[in-house]
């Protein structure tokens, strides 16, 4: 685990999928889909960009399998409170990229942050992709996204890509890194 970033010792939690049938868990998630867009984006533009009720369907287009193949983990502290998530799926191969697992949003609560849980998901991401024999992880953020650039480069990825987003002219980056085969 890459502690140069903690100023704590790791938090103590369990990693579990979101079930698909508890909507307190979607609603979880979709707000934290939400704060990341603010916190990234802007207030302004980050209510703007997506609706509630549009960031929970895409909460369960993730966990649809007619849909795609994807899944939803969250993170509890040790009370069962759900402190963290992450979105993955698997992106088929395209002209520009072969096959590969997507983290597609990774957000922890602020009261608890800087614990390690960004890190337990990351790696719990990447042994889901493993497991579904995926060659490479990847994640497309904002270029000002500092944070969750230095916890993909703490684990090894590297920028293999950039453009502008359609709709905010953000600059984006895509971090990814191969993955070693357990």
């Amino acid at each position: 685990m890459n502690t140069s970033t903690m100023t704590r010792p790791p938090l103590r939690i369990a990693l579990r999928p979101v079930d698909p049938r508890c909507d307190a868990d979607i609603e979880w998630v979709a707000q934290g889909m939400r704060q990341t867009l603010i916190e990234v984006e802007g207030e302004a533009v980050g209510t703007a960009l997506y609706d509630m009720d549009w960031l929970r369907a895409r909460v369960r287009w993730h966990l649809d399998p007619a849909q795609c193949a994807g899944a939803v983990l969250l993170a509890e502290d040790v009370d069962g409170h759900v402190v963290g998530h992450t979105l993955l799926r698997i992106e088929p191969a395209d002209a520009e990229w072969p096959r590969h697992g997507l983290f597609s949003t990774t957000f922890v609560a602020p009261a608890a942050r800087r614990g390690g849980i960004a890190t337990q998901l990351l790696q719990a991401g990447e042994d889901w992709m493993r497991a579904r024999r995926l060659p490479e992880a990847a994640t497309w953020t904002s270029a000002t996204n500092a944070k969750l650039i230095a916890l993909f480069a703490g684990h090894h990825y590297v920028i293999t890509a950039r453009h502008v987003h359609e709709v905010t002219q953000t600059e984006m980056v895509r971090l990814s890194r191969v993955l070693a085969r357990a």
